[in-house]
């Protein structure tokens, strides 16, 4: 039952009218720290370069043509397709896709322990896990890039138990980064999928096992269903700063393992920087990511409809 105001109306009619007044505060910040950066971001890309950094505002497609074509050094050979650029945007692809794997094999079980343990013992485990990410992600990096140096903890143990008798290769490889973005974002994974499970009911396992269901068929058919909006947010909050990251390839991985976060970071550093250049690159990542939500979104759609 909705709840009456003063006067005999419920509090849903006094409130039916003033809706887009209400939402004006959430629509100014929307259209303030989100649109107009995009849309300058748009503009930008569609800009030319200036000699000594920044833009000239004369508009051309020559950013996004240096993206996908190679013309020469001078630009006046026969277009060929830029294999560099697409080859970082495929590595940052399948990086962020590993992370987002690999944080959800770890996440999910962790997840479902955190919320089968009592009311006080899961505000403990929560805080241990949240914990870590009060401190700043750059100083999370820095030290992650301590700890799997040459001559850094994990080395020296490993060396110490006898079990290596050199030194791990960690640091400049795609292993770092992967262990980088691994440890920045596994907590995206679990908090979701911790609000999920503990809103499941556990009495669907027990009919299921009612019913003969051994325990992967219970997982398979009753838990995964429940949990799965859960599981989509997770993997959507970890893939996408995942993709576009640039701290964990800048300091924990080398010039093999360049991610497109890193190229467009380049783009706006210093007087040599290529701003349409970079403002192209972030465009195109954008939109890779929001086809990819598009769909998802439309899938669910059409899952709601049927």
């Amino acid at each position: 039952m909705a709840a009456m105001a003063p006067g005999g109306a419920s509090s849903s009619e006094i409130y039916k009218g003033n809706a887009s007044r209400l939402l004006l505060p959430t629509w100014v910040v929307i259209g303030v720290f989100l649109l107009v950066p995009v849309a300058l971001m748009a503009t930008y890309s569609f800009l030319t370069k200036e000699f000594r950094g920044g833009v000239i505002w004369e508009f051309s497609l020559a950013a996004y043509d240096q993206f996908f074509l190679d013309r020469g050094l001078f630009g006046d050979e026969p277009p060929r397709i830029e294999w560099t650029f697409i080859t970082i945007f495929w590595r940052s692809i399948w990086q962020a896709g590993l992370a987002t794997l690999l944080c959800l094999l770890i996440g999910f079980p962790t997840a479902w322990f955190i919320a089968t343990r009592e009311a006080r013992m899961r505000t403990v485990w929560l805080l241990i896990v949240t914990v870590p990410y009060w401190v700043n992600l750059l100083i999370r990096t820095v030290s992650m890039k301590f700890l799997i140096r040459d001559e850094g903890p994990l080395n020296a143990m490993l060396l110490w138990s006898g079990l290596i008798d050199q030194p791990l290769g960690l640091i400049n490889t795609n292993l770092a980064v992967q262990l980088g973005l691994f440890y920045s974002y596994l907590p995206f994974m679990v908090l979701p999928i911790y609000a999920a499970v503990e809103r499941y009911d556990f009495a669907l396992s027990e009919a299921a096992a009612d019913l003969y269901a051994g325990r992967w068929t219970t997982l398979r058919l009753v838990i995964l269903p429940v949990v799965k909006p859960g599981l989509i947010a997770g993997c959507i909050l970890v893939f996408v700063p995942s993709l576009g990251a640039f701290l964990a390839p800048d300091l924990l991985g080398g010039a093999k393992s360049f991610m497109i976060g890193s190229l467009i970071e380049e783009q706006f550093k210093g007087a040599a920087g290529n701003w349409p250049f970079g403002a192209a690159a972030a465009m195109i990542l954008m939109s890779i990511v929001m086809v990819v939500l598009l769909v998802y979104a439309r899938s669910q759609t059409r899952e709601a409809k049927a």
